[in-house]
């Protein structure tokens, strides 16, 4: 199956992680609204893992139309606490709320990866990181937000690992790749299985 291979995300940090991989790769952004799509699986009760895939689908679907006979990568991810599943904080105050409940407990980031040719889904794969977030104050939160600024926003936690909100942590298990929100290596165990890059 050596097809040429379309990512259906807009991310920089999706397209710099295949890039530094040496793949060869047209990126264009799904047009999906990602709240209609997840209000009903999660009234319905779907696994966080399970509305990641639903959205990781939609995207590449979404692309897949304008590529005939290419493999389209379509990902995306979800991140839970329990029972909760949360999204992006909608200002500073919701961001410092997601913080300081996840003060001393572990959460989930759940990230979902489907290949699809055509209509057809040709693989699907989640990997999930458990990430435990270290006692924090109130006074700490508001501190560590002020310095990060308005980037607290653009994440489902409010925090950026690969910057000051590697201080929030005391315990990351999982790759660094499924944090990002693209496992990198089942991906390429995967095209090199399908043939599309040199096994």
């Amino acid at each position: 199956m050596n097809l040429s291979l379309v990512l259906a995300s807009a991310s920089p940090f999706r397209r710099a992680l295949l890039e530094n991989a040496g793949l060869v790769f047209e990126a264009k952004a799904a047009k999906i609204d990602e709240r209609t799509l997840e209000k009903p699986l999660e009234e319905a009760g779907a696994a966080p893992e399970t509305v990641a895939l639903a959205l990781a689908e939609a995207k590449a679907r979404d692309v897949a139309r304008h590529y005939g006979e290419a493999l389209v990568i379509g990902s995306d991810q979800t991140m839970s606490l329990e029972a909760r599943v949360y999204h992006k904080p909608k200002d500073m105050a919701e961001a410092a709320r997601h913080l300081l409940s996840l003060s001393g407990k572990t959460h989930r980031l759940n990230s979902a990866i489907v290949l699809l040719h055509g209509e057809e889904v040709v693989w699907r794969h989640v990997s999930s990181a458990h990430m435990t977030v270290r006692p924090l104050t109130a006074a700490f939160v508001d501190r560590h937000l002020q310095r990060v600024g308005e980037k607290a926003l653009s994440s489902v936690g409010a925090y950026q690992l690969e910057g000051e909100g590697i201080q929030l942590f005391e315990k990351i298990e999982g790759d660094y790749f499924t944090i990002l929100g693209l496992p990198m290596l089942p991906l390429l165990a995967k095209l090199r299985e399908l043939g599309t890059i040199d096994a």
